[in-house]
């Protein structure tokens, strides 16, 4: 098995507790920034005076600049060293998310979100390369490291839409964005003297045409998904962008194919299991994220929950998360194998949905929102783990970075099409008339019966999994083939 060794130029052993920490923060506040303004959205919403569907444009605008750029993100590092793209997307986070503090307008705050969306996807993959290079000579040490950096992603997604409601509640919308800047310049300060330097690469190519063709491409999907709630899906400017975005992503491949430099290597995908763990992956997120998107929605919408109690409402859901992950998801895969896990996860998350769409106008926390949103969440923490590490395991150790790469855009992508597409089918069918509380649920249960849908479609593709009998943990993966 290949193995990282730790550079010469690597901080003291003694540091290397603080640099972990650093990447797990790195980690949790990029995944935190997706799911912090969940619970601020109406406020936002009200404030800048945005209508109901283009309020998940302010979700979307990251998510699709995170997604679609991880790959450049990862190759960047590649070529520039991991330490140096580090630091450049914790700048970019903090002007971001300045701009999206004081944004007045939705194109301003479009703006401000994107550009979150780019710094997180210059962090993420550098901070993997990072762990890779302080902890892969150690192959005890590179596992817990790496439990830790999953444990921290999740924890960040559930622990924004609780923060997200503390801080709306008792000091304003802005302060979701504006928590990220002081964090970002005690990181900045901290990565010269925590972080491993790395040589740089010398004369090969970004392939900045494929990074643009795939990020026009799913930007122009997502816009024609959410524009139909809107025009109608016989509407020129729903199929005009979706035409769109099929040609964008179709040159995306053939570039691919021709370039001698590619950002994915599309031989990757002939890799047994990666093909159908990276659908799971896409379709995972395409389901979790309209789900707290809506329960957001219908505790305040609804139920008449402010900023505060609504984050509070999820925070059981959080806790049962984190503890799944960290304690019973590992212990279950090791009993019970990845592929078992995964199937039975996604049934629990499909039936915490089904539960979900049962919510009702004159609706209860106790009765409507904690039994669904507790049974999604074990689901989640089942099926999450064994996935990721199904996907990342599953290419060989010289294309392992590549393969994290890979299977974070699908997540990523899965997100924004998912709240895309229910976001729409909600509008169609009632979620657009704010006051009406009937209608509001209406939709909002047409979303959850969406998100079960999507999470069944899940459990199918796990089931092609080859799976394995007992949790392995991946690989590590060589200096010269960090995330690519």
């Amino acid at each position: 098995m290949s193995t990282n060794v730790v550079s010469p130029e690597s901080p003291p052993r003694s540091r290397r507790g603080w640099a972990l920490a650093l990447i797990a923060a790195a980690q949790f506040m990029v995944i935190m920034d997706t799911s912090i303004i969940g619970v601020a959205l109406p406020r936002i919403q009200q404030d800048i005076g945005i209508s109901q569907e283009n309020l998940s444009w302010i979700f979307n605008a990251y998510v699709v600049a995170f997604g679609g750029l991880l790959l450049l993100g990862g190759r960047l590092a590649d070529l520039f060293g991991a330490r140096r793209v580090f630091s450049a997307g914790w700048l970019v986070l903090l002007v971001g998310s300045g701009v999206a503090g004081a944004a007045g307008t939705l194109p301003v705050e479009l703006i401000g979100r994107a550009l979150q969306g780019v710094g997180a996807a210059l962090i993420a993959p550098s901070a993997l390369s990072l762990l890779m290079m302080l902890f892969g000579s150690d192959p005890r040490q590179l596992t817990r490291a790496l439990a830790l950096y999953g444990a921290a992603a999740r924890a960040g997604g559930t622990a924004g839409v609780f923060l997200g409601g503390v801080i709306t509640e008792y000091a304003s919308w802005p302060w979701v964005f504006f928590l990220n800047v002081p964090i970002a310049v005690v990181a900045l300060l901290a990565v010269p003297a925590l972080m491993p330097s790395s040589p740089t690469a010398a004369r090969r190519s970004v392939d900045l045409l494929g990074a643009l063709t795939v990020t026009a491409g799913l930007t122009a999907g997502v816009f024609a998904i959410v524009r139909a709630a809107t025009v109608g899906w016989a509407s020129t400017q729903v199929w005009g962008p979706l035409i769109g975005a099929v040609l964008l992503l179709t040159a995306f491949v053939a570039i691919q194919r021709s370039s001698r430099e590619p950002l994915v290597r599309l031989s990757i995908f002939r890799t047994r299991d990666l093909a159908p763990a990276n659908v799971v992956q896409l379709l995972l997120g395409a389901a979790w994220i309209p789900m707290w998107f809506f329960l957001n929605l219908y505790l305040q919408q609804v139920l008449g929950y402010s900023a505060f109690p609504s984050g509070l409402a999820l925070l059981p859901m959080t806790l049962l998360i984190m503890i799944g992950m960290i304690a019973l998801a590992p212990a279950a895969i090791n009993r019970f194998g990845a592929k078992a896990m995964t199937v039975a996860g996604l049934v629990l998350l499909t039936a915490g949905m089904a539960l979900l769409a049962a919510i009702r106008p004159d609706g209860t926390f106790w009765i409507d929102v904690l039994p669904g949103s507790l049974v999604a969440a074990l689901g989640m923490s089942l099926a999450f783990i064994p996935s990721l590490g199904t996907a990342i395991s599953s290419a060989p150790p010289e294309q392992g970075g590549l393969a994290a790469g890979i299977v974070n855009t699908s997540y990523q992508v899965g997100s924004a099409l998912g709240l895309a597409v229910t976001t729409a089918v909600a509008a169609e069918l009632g979620a657009d008339r704010p006051g009406d509380v009937s209608a509001l649920t209406e939709g909002f249960s047409a979303a959850f019966i969406g998100a079960a849908v999507v999470a069944a479609a899940a459990a199918v593709a796990a089931a092609a999994l080859a799976g394995r009998t007992r949790r392995e943990p991946p690989s590590p993966v060589p200096d010269d083939q960090g995330p690519s």
